[in-house]
């Protein structure tokens, strides 16, 4: 039987979960996720635990945050100036927003604290120093 390979592309499913068990992502319902393995479009240690698979198997992997998210990154936490914030917009801890960077780009941040001056933000992605714990089923090698 046919195993995967890097540059393979392969469909799974999948279910994501952090190490509390909360789910944070999952294919059920959906169409199978399709991906090239070991082409860098996936996190590293998720590329990293399909080669050797064959359709039909089934494995959970944990994967460590340096091989996710990466760790969380002090830099990434901003204080913003409340007086650039729109006077009518409510603003609460845990709310999400998206900002621009200097190329225009969004980046999505989240408040994670209202001073008398400032809304600190945090823009790290939210799976940062998280160890993440993935179910998944290989369906095919396309």
């Amino acid at each position: 039987m046919a195993q995967v390979k890097n540059g393979d592309v392969v469909r799974v499913h999948y279910t994501g979960k952090l190490t509390s068990g909360e789910q944070f992502d999952s294919s059920a319902g959906r169409e199978p996720l399709e991906f090239t393995v070991g082409a860098g479009q996936m996190i590293k240690g998720f590329d990293a635990a399909m080669p050797g698979m064959s359709i039909g198997d089934k494995k959970t992997i944990s994967i460590a945050p340096e091989d996710g998210y990466g760790e969380k990154d002090p830099q990434a936490i901003i204080e913003f100036p409340k007086a650039n914030v729109p006077a009518d917009m409510k603003l609460e801890p845990g709310m999400q927003l998206t900002l621009s960077n200097q190329h225009g780009q969004p980046v999505p941040v989240v408040v994670t604290e209202i001073k008398e001056e400032v809304i600190v933000l945090d823009a790290n992605h939210f799976l940062a120093g998280e160890t993440l714990i993935f179910d998944v089923e290989l369906v095919e090698i396309v």
